[in-house]
């Protein structure tokens, strides 16, 4: 049960933050490529689509794939197991 509101939460979470990231592309005070990471980041780690789709859009710029695995590793360290 633990898991299943774990994962609604983080779900849910990332399309907010998907949400405000699109918000942010047309509005001037949000920071809409930040929000719009972030939620990816949150989404990708249920949905493998997500995932692939970040790992294909990476990999042509390695120094950015280094620190998005970085990244991924400290987000799943921070939520735990999935």
């Amino acid at each position: 049960m633990q898991k299943k509101i774990k994962k609604i939460l983080v779900l849910t979470i990332g399309i907010i933050f998907i949400i405000f990231g699109l918000l942010g592309l047309v509005l001037p005070f949000l920071q809409g490529i930040i929000f719009l990471a972030i939620g990816l980041f949150l989404t990708s780690l249920y949905f493998p689509k997500v995932y692939l789709w970040i790992e294909k859009h990476t990999e042509k710029y390695p120094r950015l794939s280094r620190k998005i695995k970085k990244i991924e590793v400290w987000i799943r360290k921070f939520i735990g197991e999935i």
